[in-house]
């Protein structure tokens, strides 16, 4: 009986957190074509970019990937001369910060991708 006490008090112990999945999302893409790929619900960042990056490829040979996150989202924004990418949570926060990154070096942004990693799509 005394073993089981030492389990259930080191379960106790153990914070909750430590069993919560992460999941994470990416965007990549290409200034050059404009091409875009995401990726979601991914086990880690490099599973992300991978995928973000072999689904613009398809496009386009110069596919970078511009953002990743982590229980959040992503957006991408682009318009006439240049683009914004970021992340955060809610999707508003991202979209904002896209649009605002967007509009220091391009006129006319405008959200082209949104993407969120929260294990729910």
């Amino acid at each position: 009986m005394a073993g089981m006490r030492g389990v259930v008090l080191l379960l106790a112990l153990v914070p909750f957190a430590a069993f919560a999945q992460d999941y994470y999302g990416a965007i990549a893409y290409s200034p050059r074509t404009g091409a875009h790929g995401w990726s979601l619900n991914h086990p880690s960042r490099n599973a992300a970019e991978k995928v973000a990056l072999s689904n613009c490829s398809k496009h386009a040979p110069d596919c970078k990937t511009q953002v990743w996150f982590k229980n959040a989202c992503g957006t991408l924004a682009t318009g006439k001369g240049g683009f914004g990418t970021a992340w955060g949570n809610p999707q508003k926060a991202a979209d904002d910060e896209a649009l605002k990154l967007c509009a220091r070096h391009a006129k006319g942004c405008s959200v082209v991708r949104r993407v969120c990693s929260d294990g729910k799509s």
